[in-house]
């Protein structure tokens, strides 16, 4: 059998399926195999008929379609099946050939399996793929990491594919060694948390406190669509809140307030927390989906446990102060929205510098610019950031996002005392502000917490009058000896 393939993918649920089609769109030839075979067969008989694709119903017959270097792309489950596909691929293939992991696996497993394939002598890359259905048939956001010898093989298929910004630019470039490309994945899923959970905020301010119908809301993510929060995301919302039943009723109504998570997102909290950095609003939105899911025990507090009225009724009624306070909720939005950017954009430094990667700053946000959940105008502005300054230490302090800031900061404080006084939860945009003041505060109480920790446990402390490095313990009651505990960092 004469080779006449590109590449092979495995897997043929929706993103398999539309990523093939993508591929063939732009003249790759691929070869389509599943663990259920007659999904091969469906596949071809109906959303690939009339392309060039070839289907395959075993591993030797897939690999024996395949030109040299044999590319094979799983997009699979997270886990288990990953690492059993493996497993059933490496007797088939050859040194050079090259294994791709495109599914939401977690960093360290694309780490453990890169050292693993490349003992067998083959090659891999641990890619993330973003923007969903959509994304894969038209063009997602592509993070490829892994084996740097094998992105030369791979790169005219992941960029020939991938979404397209400003001068035709990809939104796919090479990420870094090992599971860099999966580690960025997480935390644009990370963010990707942060931003729904923002917007939904912004919703239930509206919705509870204002009182506002879906269409008026609808409205509403309309125009901030057409300016400097216009994203994927937004528009979506837009559409939802725009969306009627078979009763000619909003559809989101009708919608269970419970929320789904795949994991993703809690990755990046627990990775966060063993770098020590503080991504506190992806990890309110995290949490704030874990709340969602008590839904019985939440109708039954709301029986019992008190609080104000959320209406805003006088607001309300006034036309000018209700576009005020809307304009107030917009920019709680916005700079909330820059201090999870923020936030991320740490968590991924302090990585590279852990984990050895030279990580693309400018780079990543033109891959996040299209194709992906999180793209929007606002990851331009971040790109340029970094362009101008590629040391940056926190978005934060880019003169850009730093006059964002000082414009919306008044509105945003508003919403959140407001919601506060009105017992209307916004941990985002409360966990983000608190951030904000946080980090540009030159005093922190933790003097006083770090005392605590030399009373109880003997922890010790650096003292302002004393260098940097050096720790000293106190004999706080008189009664306790001078030994004091070893120290340590999180």
């Amino acid at each position: 059998m004469q080779p006449q393939a590109d590449i092979a993918l495995i897997g043929l649920a929706v993103m398999g399926q539309n990523l093939i089609l993508n591929m063939d769109d732009h003249g790759f030839t691929v070869v389509a195999y599943n663990r259920s075979t007659e999904k091969v067969d469906q596949f071809l008989a109906n959303e690939a008929k009339g392309t060039k694709v070839l289907g395959a119903h075993s591993i030797a017959e897939m690999v024996a379609k395949l030109k040299k270097p044999r590319r094979v792309m799983m997009l699979v489950k997270a886990g288990k099946p990953v690492d059993e596909f493996i497993e059933q691929l490496i007797p088939h293939l050859e040194a050079g050939d090259i294994i791709i992991d495109g599914g939401n696996s977690l960093f360290d497993d694309t780490n453990r399996r890169q050292k693993y394939v490349e003992s067998k002598g083959l090659l891999y890359i641990g890619t993330g793929v973003s923007g969903g259905e959509e994304g894969a048939r038209n063009g997602p956001s592509i993070m490829p990491g892994g084996s740097p010898a094998a992105w030369p093989y791979v790169k005219d298929i992941f960029q020939a594919v991938s979404a397209k910004v400003e001068g035709n630019v990809p939104c796919c470039e090479w990420v870094g060694e090992m599971g860099a490309g999966h580690y960025v994945k997480m935390v644009h899923n990370g963010i990707e948390y942060g931003d729904m959970q923002l917007i939904c905020e912004a919703y239930n301010i509206m919705k509870t406190g204002l009182g506002m119908s879906a269409d008026e809301m609808h409205e509403v993510f309309a125009e901030w669509n057409r300016g400097d929060l216009d994203s994927y995301l937004i528009e979506i919302s837009r559409d939802i809140l725009g969306k009627k039943d078979d009763d000619g009723q909003p559809l989101v109504d009708k919608i269970l307030d419970t929320a789904g998570q795949k994991g993703t997102g809690k990755w990046t909290v627990i990775n966060s927390q063993d770098l020590g950095i503080p991504i506190t609003l992806m990890a309110e939105a995290v949490y704030s989906r874990c709340v969602s899911a008590l839904k019985d025990e939440r109708v039954l507090a709301s029986a019992t446990l008190g609080g104000p009225n959320p209406a805003l009724s006088e607001i309300a009624a006034d036309p000018a102060k209700k576009a005020a306070f809307i304009a107030d909720i917009k920019s709680a939005l916005y700079a909330s929205k820059i201090v999870s950017y923020a936030q991320g954009y740490m968590l991924m430094r302090a990585a590279a510098k852990d984990y050895g990667w030279n990580l693309n700053y400018g780079g990543i946000a033109l891959m996040w610019r299209g194709g992906c959940i999180i793209r929007s105008r606002f990851l331009g502005k971040i790109k340029d950031a970094f362009d101008q300054n590629p040391a940056l230490s926190n978005l934060l302090l880019d003169g850009y996002f730093k006059g964002e800031i000082d414009k919306a900061q008044s509105g945003w404080r508003n919403i959140v005392a407001t919601a506060a006084l009105k017992g209307i939860p916004v941990p985002a945009f409360s966990t983000a502000l608190a951030f904000y003041d946080q980090y540009r505060s030159a005093v922190l109480p933790a003097n006083l917490l770090q005392a605590q920790r030399d009373y109880f446990g003997a922890h010790t402390y650096e003292r302002l009058d004393q260098p940097r490095g050096q720790f000293f313990h106190t004999n706080w009651t008189g009664k306790g000896g001078t030994t004091a505990s070893s120290t340590y960092n999180v």
